[in-house]
C-alpha cells in the first residue's frame, strides 16, 4: 500500500498493492483512520485482484471517521469485478466510483 497526503488539498491518496482484505487492516488503519479526518480521500484499486467483506468493512469505517454524507471519498480503478462487488453492496450509493 502507497499512502499520500497532498496537504494543499489535505487529499489522502491510498494505491492498494493486489490484496484488498483484512491482511492491509492494521495499514489502511494507520494511514486513514488514526488522526483527525482528511478533506478528502481517494481509493486507488487499480492493482487490486481480491477483495473480500473486511475490505468493505474497512471503507465504511473511513466513511464514518470522514463525516459519513459529508465524506469526499473517490475509488478509483475497480476493474469489472470489483465495480460489480461494490454495487451489489451498494457502495456506489455511499461513495464516487471512478
Amino acid at each position: 500500500m502507497t499512502v499520500h497526503h497532498d496537504p494543499d488539498l489535505d487529499c489522502v491518496t491510498l494505491q492498494l498493492g493486489e490484496r484488498f482484505d483484512f491482511s492491509v487492516h492494521r495499514a489502511f488503519h494507520d494511514a486513514c483512520l488514526s488522526g483527525s479526518a482528511a478533506r478528502s480521500y481517494v481509493i486507488d484499486l487499480g492493482e487490486v485482484s481480491n477483495m473480500d467483506s473486511s475490505a468493505l468493512g474497512m471503507l465504511l469505517l473511513l466513511r464514518e471517521h470522514a463525516g459519513a454524507d459529508r465524506a469526499e471519498i473517490r475509488i478509483v480503478n475497480a476493474d469489472t469485478g470489483l465495480r460489480g462487488t461494490l454495487r451489489v453492496a451498494g457502495f456506489d450509493k455511499l461513495f464516487v466510483l471512478h
